[in-house]
């Protein structure tokens, strides 16, 4: 069930070009061999989201992932491949993002959008009393999109 003011956001393909210097993002992280961080996947907030969740901490998408949040305060599109550094309150973090990373933007939604065969994703749901799940958001893919979460 959804709380009676649940936030719905849409979430649409982006990509690396979409993001500047100052977009606050959203990266799952994992390690990589030479302890480089690999972005799995790039959420790319809207204004009105930022200072959310900001902050670099372990996520539980893969073993070892983590989720930063914060401004783009570099973005490098190299050789090697494309680098973008996160700054946060307490910090900053380097990742390393492979073309093939799925990079979404959010966009405001409405419950109206929520149709049968639409994929979403529920970031948390609070049990209630009778055992069902209640939740104050929804992510949702548009255009057919499957959330990369």
């Amino acid at each position: 069930m959804l709380t009676d003011n649940a936030v719905i956001v849409g979430l649409v393909k982006g990509s690396f070009a979409d993001i500047k210097p100052g977009s606050f993002v959203g990266v799952t992280g994992l390690p990589r061999a030479d302890g480089t961080l690999e972005a799995v996947e790039v959420h790319v907030f809207p204004e009105s989201m930022r200072g959310n969740g900001e902050g670099h901490r372990p996520w539980d998408l893969k073993p070892q992932s983590t989720m930063t949040n914060g401004s783009v305060e570099h973005k490098v599109a190299g050789v090697e491949g494309q680098t973008m550094t996160l700054k946060y309150k307490d910090g900053e973090k380097k990742f390393m993002v492979p073309p093939s990373t799925p990079i979404v933007t959010y966009v405001l939604g409405n419950k109206s959008e929520l149709t049968p065969g639409t994929e979403i994703f529920i970031p948390a749901a609070t049990k209630q009393p009778d055992g069902t799940l209640q939740a104050a958001r929804v992510s949702f893919g548009k255009d057919g999109l499957t959330p990369p979460m």
